[in-house]
């Protein structure tokens, strides 16, 4: 292969490499953290404390037990209304709403996945039964002694989590996904070896991608902070603002470490690569050194016993005769 084709399709390759390194880790954090339920809850669940959380929950349900109060005989007033808040935010200080906020998130979280491996769940909405979580906060409450927790009824009510056209364009998406997230980085790996391979110069190959490396970790990493912006944006009702940020920051905790991971491993390739080249060239510098003043000083005193020696074909004793012969 002409060197010159052999270096371009070297750079090719290690930039896709570059490319495909946060793209895989990305692919991965959703198939693998996202998609696992078990690692979805473990994230939610701290968001039971978090303060803007439970002021985004305490509103809906608040504002849920005045429709039920309203549905009957009695008008409500400001003071019931002004009571049933109160009470609501004194919920969720509870272990209670805790237990209903890990219960509510595992329901949800199945459901969704459900109907997304499903494929003939094709144009049905998704929708989860709340009777499991009603039934998990009942029981909670009466544990700890609540009054009429007892009497508290449990309804098998469906709630719509997601329509029939989301769920549906969502479907797609995640298959796409699955596939993704388990070739795209031994796409990258395999790019970034071949790459290495057919460089001429091997070590500065390994040092353009380590950096190359960094770089996506780091665009993965601003990549994070933009969808943050325009997730908190977008999403409408009591969710948006503080509660929708908190939501985020829990779910992206462990792909914005897998980011800074991307950046310390190319950092660290990138410096290795350049420390062990420039200490390879310092011991070849020196070591030509050491071995060219000895041949300097055997050359030097060469020269000095070639001007002292007598000149070739000539005998000194041949010399000494005629020096004699002249002086007699």
């Amino acid at each position: 292969m002409f060197p010159r084709l052999r270096g371009g399709l070297s750079a090719v390759l290690i930039v896709l490499a570059c490319l495909l390194a946060p793209c895989g880790t990305l692919a991965g954090w959703a198939a693998y953290g996202l998609a696992d339920t078990g690692r979805y809850v473990a994230a939610t669940a701290p968001l039971a404390d978090d303060p803007d959380v439970r002021e985004a929950v305490a509103g809906p349900l608040g504002a849920g037990v005045v429709d039920e109060v309203a549905a009957g005989p009695g008008p409500v007033t400001g003071a019931v209304r002004l009571f049933v808040r109160d009470a609501a935010r004194s919920f969720t200080r509870t272990e209670a709403f805790r237990e209903g906020w890990v219960t509510a998130n595992r329901t949800v979280h199945r459901a969704v996945l459900r109907a997304l491996r499903d494929d003939s769940a094709a144009g049905r909405p998704v929708t989860v039964d709340l009777a499991p979580v009603t039934e998990r906060v009942r029981d909670r409450l009466a544990r700890d002694n609540v009054p009429f927790a007892r009497r508290i009824p449990v309804r098998h009510t469906e709630v719509t989590v997601l329509p029939a056209h989301d769920a549906d364009r969502l479907r797609k998406g995640y298959h796409v996904l699955d596939v993704a997230a388990f070739w795209l980085p031994l796409a990258a790996v395999a790019f970034a070896v071949t790459g290495i391979l057919l460089a001429a110069c091997r070590r500065r190959a390994v040092t353009a991608a380590g950096l190359g490396t960094a770089l996506g970790g780091a665009l993965l990493g601003l990549a994070v902070l933009v969808g943050r912006r325009l997730t908190v944006t977008d999403l409408p009702g009591p969710v948006d603002g503080p509660a929708a940020g908190a939501v985020y920051d829990a779910l992206t905790e462990t792909l914005r470490t897998a980011s800074w991971l991307l950046v310390a491993l190319g950092l660290t390739v990138a410096l290795t690569s350049w420390l062990t080249g420039r200490h390879g060239r310092r011991d070849g510098h020196r070591h030509g050194r050491r071995f060219e003043r000895p041949a300097g000083r055997r050359g030097d005193r060469a020269r000095r016993h070639a001007d002292h020696a007598p000149a070739a074909g000539t005998d000194p004793r041949e010399d000494g005769a005629k020096t004699a012969d002249a002086g007699a």
